[in-house]
C-alpha cells in the first residue's frame, strides 16, 4: 500500500477526497491530513509519505510554497500533485517546472483522481523494479570485486571499491560458511544442482539477516571449486568489539542465529587475520588450507586457522612413516598403504601434544600429495586437489581421524593418481561438450559424467578446465545464459519462463547469474537489443 497525505484548508473538500473513490482497492491508503503547508512540512520532517496531494491556496503555506521548500530541501521523495482551479493554471505551470507530477482540477472528479493514482502507482513499481536492478548490479559488481581479491588478481580500482563499499576496521579473515548437510545415500546421485543451490540461498538470507548493518560483507560463490555452495564471509574485527564480545564468542553466537534461520547445522571455517583487504587472499588460501584437514577431525561447528597451527620444533615429526605412506599411494599397493598408515598411528600414540603431531604430520602427508599429484600432470589446478581431499575425507564411513579413515583416503588418491597416469583426456571432452548442449538445461554435474565415462570426476574437472580455461560449472552457467539471452532477443517469453527453459529453477539465481555474465539484468538486455 502507499501512503498518502491530503493537504487543503477546507474540511469539506478533505472529507469528499477520503470518500470519492475506494482509496485501498487502488493500492492507496490514507496516512495523514493537514489544514496548510507548515502542518504538512511539520509531519514530514518525522513521517515518511508515497504521495501528497495539497489544495495550491491555503493560509500560512500554499501548496506552492510547500512544493518547492520540499523539493528545494529534500525532505522527501514522494510525488506531488495540486488541487487547482482554471484561474490557478499559471500557478499550476510553476509547479509542474518544480517537480509536481500533474494537477487536479476542482471539482475533484472520480476519474480524473483514479488516473492520478494508477500513474503514481505505476511510477513507484518501475521505481521500486530499476532499485532492485540496482542492488543485483552492485551485488554482482561487489562479489566480482571480491572473487578477485581472493585470487589475487585485483587492481587500484578493486580496493577502492571494497574499501567505500565494505564496513572494514581492524584486522579482517575471509570466513567460509556452509550449511553441514546429512551425507547422502551411497547409492543415490545425491542432491542435485538446484537443491544446493536453495540451501545457499537460504543461508545467504540468514546471513544477511543476522548481519543487517553489514549485509555487503557476504557473497554467493566466492570460491570457484566446482559444485561449492558456500557463503563467503569478509569479517572483521569491529564487529565484535562493537557488541562487547570476543571473536570467538561473536562468531558461535553468529552459528546460532544462523542455525534458528536456516533450519540446518552450519559451520564456519576461518582463514587468517590479515591487516588489509590487499591481502585478503592470504586469509582466503589459508581458510582453503583449513579446509583439507578438517576432513580429518570429528566435525566441530567453528574452526580458527591459528588454533590449527603447530609451534616449529615442539612437535616431532614421523617424516620417515609419512614418506612410507605416500610412496606405497604412489605404487597403488593398498596392503602397504594400510601397513604405513597403522604404523604412523602407533608412532604418535602416547606422544606429548599427539592432537597437534597429528595435523604436523597430517599437513605433511597432504603436501607431498598435491606435489606428487602435480608430477603426474603440471597442469593439475592445486585449488582442485585440496577440494578433491576435502570432498573424500568428508564421509562417515568411519571415524574421522581414525586410522581406518585415513587408510581409506590415501587408497582412493591412489586410484585418483592412476586416473592421471591415463591418457584418458582424448575423446571424452568432446563427449562431455555434446553433452552440454545436448542436456544443459537438465541436472547434469562432472560426477554424473565422470560415472557414465568410466573418469574420477576431479580429473575431469581438471582436464576440462586445461582445456576451456573455466570450471566445468562455469561453462555450463555460461552456455545456459548464452541461450537465454538469446531466447531473451528471439522472443517474446516471460523471464522466468526463459529462466526455466535453461535450467534454473529459481529466477531471482538465474538473474544474479545473468548479470554477472551479461552486465545487467536481463529485462534491460531485451531493450537495449530490441531497441526499445
Amino acid at each position: 500500500m502507499l501512503n498518502v497525505m491530503l493537504v487543503d484548508d477546507e474540511p469539506y473538500i478533505l472529507q469528499g477526497l477520503k470518500v470519492i473513490i475506494d482509496w485501498e482497492s487502488e493500492g492507496f491508503y490514507i496516512e495523514h491530513v493537514c489544514s496548510n503547508g507548515r502542518e504538512a512540512l511539520k509531519y514530514l520532517a518525522d513521517n515518511d509519505v508515497d504521495l501528497i496531494i495539497s489544495d495550491i491556496r491555503m493560509p500560512e503555506m500554499t501548496g506552492l510554497e510547500l512544493l518547492e521548500t520540499v523539493k528545494r530541501e529534500k525532505i522527501t521523495d514522494a510525488e506531488f500533485v495540486l488541487l487547482t482551479g482554471y484561474d490557478d493554471f499559471t500557478y499550476t505551470q510553476r509547479a509542474i517546472r518544480n517537480g509536481c507530477l500533474d494537477y487536479i482540477l476542482k471539482p475533484v472528479n472520480e476519474e480524473d483522481l483514479i488516473s492520478i493514482l494508477r500513474r503514481v502507482s505505476n511510477k513507484n513499481r518501475e521505481s521500486v523494479l530499476l532499485k532492485r536492478d540496482r542492488e543485483k548490479m552492485e551485488d554482482a559488481y561487489l562479489s566480482r570485486i571480491i572473487r578477485h581479491l581472493i585470487q589475487n588478481k585485483y587492481n587500484e580500482e578493486d580496493i577502492d571499491y571494497a574499501d567505500k563499499n565494505l564496513q572494514l576496521c581492524g584486522k579482517i579473515r575471509y570466513i567460509d560458511i556452509e550449511v553441514i548437510l546429512r551425507q547422502p545415500d551411497p547409492d543415490s546421485d545425491g542432491a542435485d544442482d538446484y537443491d544446493a543451490a536453495q540451501v545457499q540461498k537460504q543461508l545467504f538470507g540468514a546471513c544477511r539477516e543476522v548481519l543487517r548493518e553489514n549485509v555487503n560483507h557476504f557473497v554467493l560463490d566466492a570460491s570457484y571449486y566446482e559444485d561449492n555452495y558456500n557463503i563467503g564471509f569478509i569479517y572483521c574485527e569491529s564487529m565484535a568489539s562493537v557488541r562487547g564480545m570476543g571473536e570467538t564468542e561473536f562468531l558461535e553466537s553468529m552459528i546460532r542465529k544462523l542455525e534458528v534461520l536456516a533450519v540446518k547445522p552450519v559451520r564456519m571455517l576461518c582463514g587468517k587475520t590479515v591487516d588489509n583487504i590487499s591481502d585478503l587472499h592470504e586469509s582466503y588460501e589459508s581458510c582453503r588450507s583449513l579446509k583439507s584437514i578438517t576432513g580429518f577431525h570429528s566435525t566441530k561447528k567453528l574452526y580458527i586457522f591459528e588454533e590449527t597451527e603447530v609451534p616449529h620444533g615442539s612437535i616431532v615429526l614421523c617424516k620417515n612413516t609419512v614418506d612410507e605412506i605416500v610412496a606405497a599411494i604412489e605404487r597403488n599397493d593398498t596392503a602397504a598403504i594400510e601397513q604405513s598408515v597403522v604404523k604412523l598411528y602407533t608412532e604418535l600414540q602416547g606422544k606429548e601434544g599427539s592432537n597437534r603431531a597429528f595435523d604436523l604430520n597430517i599437513n605433511y602427508l597432504l603436501f607431498q600429495l598435491i606435489n606428487l599429484a602435480s608430477e603426474q600432470d603440471d597442469s593439475v589446478d592445486q585449488e582442485e586437489i585440496v577440494q578433491y581431499i576435502s570432498e573424500q575425507t568428508s564421509g562417515k564411513e568411519f571415524v574421522r581421524g581414525s586410522h581406518e579413515h585415513l587408510t581409506k583416503f590415501a587408497t582412493e588418491y591412489a586410484l585418483y593418481l592412476s586416473e592421471l597416469r591415463k591418457s584418458v583426456s582424448r575423446g571424452i571432452l568432446a563427449d562431455v561438450e555434446n553433452e552440454i548442449k545436448k542436456n544443459f538445461a537438465e541436472n547434469i554435474s562432472l560426477k554424473d559424467l565422470g560415472d557414465k565415462y568410466h573418469i574420477n570426476s576431479s580429473y575431469l574437472g581438471q582436464i576440462f578446465r586445461k582445456k576451456y580455461g573455466m570450471s566445468f560449472k562455469n561453462y555450463l552457467t555460461n552456455y545456459r545464459i548464452k541461450e537465454a539471452s538469446r531466447q531473451i532477443i528471439n522472443t517474446d517469453k516471460k523471464i522466468n519462463r526463459i529462466a526455466e527453459d535453461v535450467g534454473y529453477k529459481d529466477s531471482d539465481y538465474f538473474i544474479r547469474k545473468f548479470i554477472e555474465i551479461m552486465g545487467c539484468t536481463p529485462s534491460k538486455y531485451r531493450k537495449t537489443n530490441r531497441g526499445e
